[in-house]
C-alpha cells in the first residue's frame, strides 16, 4: 500500500488523475453540491486531505467556509499547508496529522473521497465511519468517493487501459494492476451499504461513476 511520504507526496497531485478516471468530474460535482448544500461559515472537515488540492479549490468557492485538513501522513499535509499559506487562506483551516476518530470536530459536511479503499475491512473501515460519525452535526451529508469491486469482468481492465490513455506509463500500469489486485481494500455496494448502516448513515445515493470509482452522498 502507499505511504505517501518522501516522492510519493511530492508526486501525488501529478499522478492522481491518471490513477482514477473522472478526478477532476468527481470533485466539481462534489463542490457543486456543496455549494448549494452548505451556508456561510460552514464548517467542512476533509478525511484525508493530502496535498490539500480540494481544500484549495473549495476555499476558492466561499471565503467564509473553514476546514480541518485530517490526514496521517505528514509529508502530504507539511505539502499542503505550504499551499495554504501560498494561497493565502491558512487562517481558516486548521491541519490535523492524527486518526479521524481522535478528532473533536462538528462539521457541516465531511468529505471522504478517494481513502476507504486503503482501509481494510477488518474493523477498521468501520472505525473510520464511526470516528466521521462522531465529528458530524446531525443530519450533516458525508460524501464518500472510492474505489469499489469491479461490476464486469472486463471493468478492471477497462479501468487499466483508461489509465494508459490518460498518461500512466505502462510500468505504472503494471503496479496499478498489482495494487488492484492485492493492496486495496474495495468494498461492493452491499457491504458499503452495511456497513454505512452500521455505523448510523442512512442510505447512500450515488452521485459519480467512472469504472472502478464510485461518489455517494449520505
Amino acid at each position: 500500500m502507499p505511504t505517501f511520504t518522501g516522492e510519493e507526496a511530492q508526486e501525488y497531485d501529478n499522478r492522481i488523475t491518471r490513477l482514477v478516471p473522472g478526478y477532476e468530474l468527481l470533485h466539481q460535482l462534489t463542490n457543486a453540491q456543496l455549494s448549494a448544500t452548505l451556508t456561510d461559515n460552514a464548517h467542512i472537515l476533509v478525511v484525508g486531505a493530502g496535498t490539500g488540492k480540494e481544500i484549495a479549490a473549495l476555499a476558492n468557492i466561499n471565503s467564509t467556509w473553514q476546514f480541518t485538513a485530517q490526514d496521517t501522513s505528514a509529508d502530504m499535509l507539511a505539502i499542503a499547508k505550504q499551499r495554504f499559506i501560498e494561497q493565502g487562506i491558512d487562517a481558516r483551516i486548521s491541519i490535523e496529522c492524527q486518526p479521524v476518530d481522535k478528532l473533536k470536530v462538528k462539521a457541516d459536511a465531511v468529505l471522504c473521497l478517494l481513502v476507504m479503499h486503503f482501509v481494510e475491512d477488518n474493523g477498521d473501515k468501520k472505525q473510520l465511519l464511526k470516528g466521521i460519525k462522531n465529528n458530524l452535526k446531525k443530519s450533516a451529508p458525508v460524501f464518500i468517493a472510492d474505489l469499489m469491486r469491479p461490476e464486469t469482468t472486463f471493468e478492471r481492465e477497462a479501468q487499466l487501459n483508461t489509465c494508459k490513455e490518460l498518461g500512466l506509463s505502462e510500468a505504472g500500469k503494471t503496479q496499478m494492476a498489482h495494487n488492484l489486485e492485492r493492496e486495496f481494500y474495495p468494498l461492493d455496494r452491499m457491504r458499503f451499504s452495511e456497513l454505512l448502516n452500521e455505523c448510523g448513515f442512512g442510505i447512500p445515493k450515488l452521485y459519480f461513476k467512472a469504472l472502478g470509482f464510485s461518489g455517494y452522498v449520505v
